[in-house]
């Protein structure tokens, strides 16, 4: 019980902290203290910690997580904020820092070492802040996305196992997340990328289409607190000695098939398809995933008409 109850505040205190580093980055880039109340977005997840708690011993539901969702939706608005802001101040940061520089990393080990008192860890904790500051935005939000999708995956690894949840099941969808979020980050970044150093065209045009990337990629981001696709209701010996209804027994055949056509692979081809023909940036890497998401979206439609096809043939 106390270890649940720890994982289970730990899980929220991750997702907090992650959020409030995205505000002060937020507050950094616009300079403006008025940014500080998107920390207000917190709230409900404080209060859905403690009615878990107090009410459900700490332990997630079966279908949906509201932790993850009111994480998301905590968090998601300060990286639209940053996306957008890079796109309309691309020119204004050419001198900036980078995460992989060597010798960043090896002056803030060096400061680290050099930390002995009080006031050295004050001075410590101001220069990597002054550091932090200097990194390019691109790289910060970079950051942020995998940070975002790693935490998604071990706080759900973390948090207790909801009630009707198998071990097995768990696994299966912390599988999933991988997944999910290798395609997501490989969509948000690719895709991004190709309209921020497309020709000048699509640069002057661009702020329409990072608002559909980032909508789009809000909208992928709905798997994750849902977990429709492995959990099932009911024991498969027990669906299949019945004659139920279509989505009765393969509800979660049906639902793995739903988020991929429209949460995932579909919106992502649409998008894909949208670069490439509209707004003609075309290369070798696009076109790989677009025909990689091409063949996901035929493969399942395919997949839900033998499992339909079969259902009517019992």
């Amino acid at each position: 019980m106390l270890i649940k109850f720890i994982c289970a505040v730990v899980t929220r205190a991750l997702f907090i902290l992650i959020s409030l580093i995205g505000v002060w980055r937020v507050t950094r880039v616009k300079e403006n203290n008025f940014y500080w109340f998107l920390t207000i977005l917190y709230l409900p997840l404080v209060f859905e910690m403690i009615l878990t708690l107090r009410r459900r011993k700490g332990k997630d539901y079966k279908w949906f997580s509201p932790s993850i969702f009111l994480f998301l939706l905590s968090i998601i608005p300060t990286i639209w904020i940053l996306e957008l802001h890079h796109q309309q101040n691309k020119l204004s940061n050419a001198k900036c820092g980078k995460l992989d520089s060597p010798e960043s990393i090896k002056n803030i080990f060096n400061s680290m070492r050099n930390t002995t008192n009080g006031t050295e860890a004050y001075k410590f904790f101001k220069d990597s802040a002054k550091f932090l500051s200097s990194v390019c935005a691109n790289d910060w939000i970079l950051a942020l996305h995998q940070i975002l999708l790693i935490l998604l995956i071990v706080g759900k690894w973390l948090m207790p196992i909801g009630e009707g949840v198998t071990r097995d099941q768990l696994s299966q969808l912390l599988l999933i997340f991988v997944g999910t979020a290798a395609d997501i980050l490989e969509f948000t970044s690719e895709t991004l990328s190709d309209v921020k150093s497309g020709p000048f065209d699509i640069r002057d045009n661009s702020p329409q289409l990072v608002y559909i990337i980032l909508a789009v990629w809000t909208w992928s981001m709905l798997q994750f607190p849902f977990h429709l696709s492995v959990v099932n209701s009911k024991d498969g010996n027990e669906c299949e000695s019945q004659a139920d209804s279509f989505l009765n027994r393969h509800s979660t055949d049906f639902w793995a098939v739903v988020e991929t056509l429209f949460i995932q692979d579909g919106p992502f081809l649409l998008v894909r398809l949208t670069v490439m023909i509209h707004f003609n940036i075309i290369h070798q890497m696009l076109v790989f995933f677009t025909i990689k998401n091409l063949l996901v979206v035929t493969l399942n439609i395919y997949r839900i008409w033998v499992i339909f096809h079969d259902y009517r043939s019992i």
